[in-house]
């Protein structure tokens, strides 16, 4: 494991034992950083012959206006505990380029982008989605858990025409208090009502990830990613 600057975000990487032929780059939520979703990589139980590259990148450090401003890993404001009420549309934006940018850095390291997975937790999630469904290049998929869609109709107006069939993975706890199960379904019934292929997991679980939804997310990435796992 290793830690490297990556364009003005520095990132966590794991490599694989063999060449990477595949990545997995994958934003924490609100507060934590880039280590918060480390231990999901042996969870996860996939193939080492797979070649799969993880990047865990830290999101900026700013000041948080729900939490009194306090400074923290953010990948936008939150403004109020209504989540979803004023959108810091800047911060997403910037945070979206700042990910097209750790994608094209993977593409110049010789992985394909449809051989690239964008994933996210809570917040991280959000900049998953939003910065998957507008990349010019297709990807080989998005997983977003216990996250949500605050800027569905102008993501979708910037929708990239190569990722109109990307496999999506949208999974929330239904009793999530932090970010409510409705937004998350909210999301799911947005982007499949646009066409996107979807796969939707609820789990009685509140705002983190459980076994089930790791087993469920294992099984998903080997058949979008076509791994054999022997």
């Amino acid at each position: 494991m290793m830690s490297k600057e990556t364009n003005s975000l520095s990132a966590i990487e794991i490599a694989p034992a063999t060449p990477a032929k595949r990545s997995i780059i994958w934003l924490h939520g609100l507060g934590a950083d880039g280590s918060d979703f480390v231990p999901i990589v042996p969870e996860l139980q996939l193939p080492d012959t797979a070649g799969i590259r993880f990047i865990f990148p830290h999101a900026p450090l700013m000041p948080v206006t729900v939490n009194q401003g306090q400074t923290m890993r953010a990948w936008y404001d939150i403004h109020s505990l209504t989540i979803d009420g004023k959108i810091d549309q800047t911060g997403i934006q910037q945070s979206m380029t700042s990910v097209h940018a750790l994608i094209e850095r993977e593409r110049e390291r010789g992985v394909a982008s449809k051989d690239i997975i964008l994933a996210g937790f809570s917040q991280g999630a959000v900049i998953a989605l939003s910065t998957g469904i507008t990349y010019p290049h297709a990807l080989g998929g998005l997983i977003a858990l216990s996250g949500y869609l605050p800027l569905a109709n102008d993501i979708l107006q910037q929708a990239s025409d190569a990722n109109r069939a990307v496999p999506i993975f949208i999974a929330h706890g239904s009793e999530d208090m932090i970010v409510p199960y409705a937004l998350g379904k909210a999301a799911y019934m947005t982007l499949q009502q646009a066409g996107y292929p979807i796969t939707w997991r609820g789990y009685p679980m509140q705002h983190t990830v459980c076994a089930a939804e790791v087993n469920d997310l294992s099984q998903w990435v080997q058949e979008i990613m076509l791994i054999k796992n022997k």
